[in-house]
């Protein structure tokens, strides 16, 4: 009877994996895959569990990295030197402002929630609606949009020229000096660097028994069960597929704004109607602390996001003690930054 369970369990996941793999390749709108029963093992094992521990930080030329790190704070690249990365990721807060929408250059306002910097280099592609393939196509992104910095890269390289400093550690860190592909790899190496490792449940993945509650380790156990692992799922818990938003109900229909741009995910990008309301899947990393949610940042608490995922993704009307449990578990995701914890 143990083989028979497990051989459905792998049959299950077997199930799990290629609806997620056609869902990541064309953003196909799927009914999430049954739930999967839980394996009779004493423990988590690596090569079954559907999330795994956190990588450890890469090591980078450490001069790039200082060089992108003070560019990522650094104002010098919006138009008019009042906007930096770091205005709208805050690494104190989780890499985000906690704003539904970030503001610019003069106080404009951007139409998507900031996401998180933070594990953004474990993404498979950037932004919500993945038109940038990695970090460095990400960045030219803020630079140039109208709503945020306001600038160009000429611009940016003249500024970053004028600066005795800049100019001098651009020539040691690079043979070409300043160019507008090395401040993006600048960026993109400290960025590299941002992974939050020690988070509890990291702890727990690894054989620590007591980094959970038994309360953590029933909330996971839902997690699994109802599905909510299918789509967030790996070392980023998330990151790394498309899924539309509304697989089993029209999520728009009762927020409105079906058709506003913002809320056209991947449509905007391909033009395809199969990717109209398809996003990149969100990293679960830290989310405790980068409220509000979604792309649009239109719910508060984590608790409303869990209930709502569980109802248009899966089809489940979650109990309150489901979500509390849930909710529990999503806690122990929360990591550290340079030694300390965000919570």
């Amino acid at each position: 009877m143990r083989q028979y369970h497990l051989l459905i369990a792998g049959l299950l996941a077997l199930l799990a994996l290629t609806l997620a793999a056609l869902t990541w390749q064309r953003g196909i709108d799927v009914a999430p895959p049954p739930a999967l029963p839980d394996a009779p093992s004493q423990s988590p094992r690596a090569d079954v569990e559907p999330l795994l521990p956190l990588p450890e930080i890469p090591e980078l030329p450490a001069d790039r990295v200082a060089l992108g790190r003070d560019l990522f704070s650094d104002p010098i690249m919006s138009r008019d030197g009042t906007v930096a990365c770091a205005s709208c990721h805050v690494l104190a807060n989780g890499g985000t402002d906690n704003r539904r929408v970030s503001s610019g250059v003069g106080g404009a306002l951007g139409a998507m929630n900031a996401p998180t910097v933070f594990n953004a280099a474990l993404n498979f592609v950037q932004f919500w609606d993945g038109r940038a393939a990695s970090l460095e196509a990400q960045i030219d992104g803020p630079v140039q949009n109208p709503v945020e910095m306001a600038t160009t890269w000429p611009e940016v390289l003249a500024r970053l020229g004028e600066n005795a400093g800049y100019a001098a550690r651009f020539r040691a860190a690079y043979p070409d000096g300043l160019t507008a592909e090395n401040v993006r790899n600048a960026l993109a190496s400290f960025e590299r660097t941002l992974i939050t490792p020690n988070a509890p449940f990291d702890r727990y993945l690894k054989g620590d028994r007591k980094a959970l509650t038994e309360a953590q380790v029933e909330g996971y156990r839902r997690f699994k069960q109802y599905g909510c692992s299918s789509c967030h799922q790996g070392a980023n818990v998330g990151g790394n597929l498309f899924q539309r938003f509304g697989v089993m109900e029209d999520y728009f229909a009762d927020t409105g704004g079906a058709n506003l741009k913002s809320n056209l995910g991947r449509f905007n990008v391909t033009g395809q109607a199969i990717d109209r309301h398809v996003f990149k899947v969100p990293s679960l990393r830290n989310v405790a602390v980068t409220a509000p949610y979604f792309h649009d940042g239109s719910v508060e608490t984590l608790d409303e996001a869990v209930s709502i995922m569980g109802r248009v993704q899966l089809g489940q009307k979650l109990s309150d003690e489901d979500v509390s449990l849930i909710v529990g578990f999503l806690h122990t995701l929360t990591g550290t930054y340079l030694g300390d914890s965000f919570e």
